[in-house]
């Protein structure tokens, strides 16, 4: 196996200590590719602002279980450090997901991640002594609160490899942690793995054209038992009643069925769940989603209605998120 980068050979260590050296096979030979030379024109930024993190000592204290995840104090560096600390963190600009504090340095991301955390952590099955899989992980904030819920493991899984460079730049001060991340998507994993107790996946089933597929792909990652907690657009209305945007949707691309929460309880339902029940259902907010210093790029405002927020730009109802809870047959 070429020798791979960003902690990568580590997290195919520990898949074989857990009994899941066939994905990490599978892994050894899909990972190197991702790297090479022209693959990805943005890499060599990426990786030369990782190159550039100031050498600091690692973070004294953690804490993974605040609304911002922090990593170290402000006064264990000086002004240059922070500075070029900063400075470093900017050039993996845009920021999704979030908010973090890095010795001091307060990366408010386009999304309050924090909001939705706080809207489903308490109403879940607890995530401490569990293996867990995050699908669409983004750069980890997630996953990150869910080793601080308890997690024994977390494997996030995302082909974002800004995404991954993120997490790292983020992790990179922290002693020991149990949280790993994939540059690849979930169809990478073994249709048949049964090996996780919870799974998520957030924002991902409307970007995906066979939903079905997804919740099945979901299915096979959960031993019998497991939770499942996805978060996804929906519409209001009864069973049956889907959305399937002629164009953009949002001025995403890549959205093609939104359903009614009905219509998502019977998918799920299908695709071996039981005891399906939505946790959550709220409207997204400017609030919520927006643009900062660390995302310069249209956001939420610039998706809606200027006249009326509760349309699309396009004149879809405005995005409103379910969060469901189903366990594995």
């Amino acid at each position: 196996m070429s020798q791979l980068p960003l902690n990568l050979e580590r997290t195919l260590r520990v898949l074989d200590e857990l009994d899941m050296s066939e994905w990490s096979k599978l892994l050894a030979s899909e990972l190197p590719p991702l790297f090479e030379d022209g693959r990805n024109g943005n890499l060599p930024r990426w990786l030369g602002a990782l190159a550039e993190l100031p050498q600091l000592k690692l973070a004294h204290s953690v804490d993974l279980n605040s609304a911002q995840v922090r990593v170290g104090e402000a006064d264990q560096l000086t002004e240059q450090e922070r500075s070029t600390l900063a400075q470093s963190l900017q050039n993996l600009h845009p920021w999704r997901k979030g908010p973090f504090d890095i010795f001091g340095v307060d990366i408010d991301s386009e999304w309050r991640s924090d909001l939705k955390w706080g809207r489903l952590a308490d109403k879940i099955q607890p995530l401490s002594g569990r293996m867990v899989l995050d699908v669409g992980c983004g750069n980890g904030y997630y996953a990150l609160r869910m080793a601080g819920a308890g997690a024994d493991l977390v494997v996030g899984v995302d082909p974002n490899l800004l995404f991954l460079c993120q997490f790292n730049a983020v992790t990179n001060y922290i002693p020991e942690h149990s949280v790993h991340f994939l540059p690849v998507g979930l169809e990478s994993v073994p249709s048949k793995l049964h090996k996780f107790d919870t799974t998520f996946s957030m924002g991902v089933l409307y970007h995906r054209k066979s939903p079905f597929d997804h919740l099945e792909q979901l299915r096979g990652t959960l031993r019998s038992g497991g939770e499942l907690i996805l978060e996804t657009l929906v519409i209001d209305g009864k069973k049956g009643e889907i959305l399937v945007p002629a164009g953009r949707y949002a001025k995403m691309r890549n959205v093609w069925f939104i359903p009614s929460i009905a219509e998502l309880v019977h998918w799920l339902e299908r695709a071996g769940f039981k005891e399906v029940h939505c946790i959550d259902i709220s409207d997204t907010r400017v609030e919520e989603q927006r643009v900062t210093e660390w995302m310069r790029f249209e956001s939420l405002i610039d998706f809606l209605d200027p006249a009326d927020q509760t349309l699309t730009i396009e004149g879809y109802p405005a995005p409103k998120r379910a969060v469901l809870s189903a366990i594995a047959l």
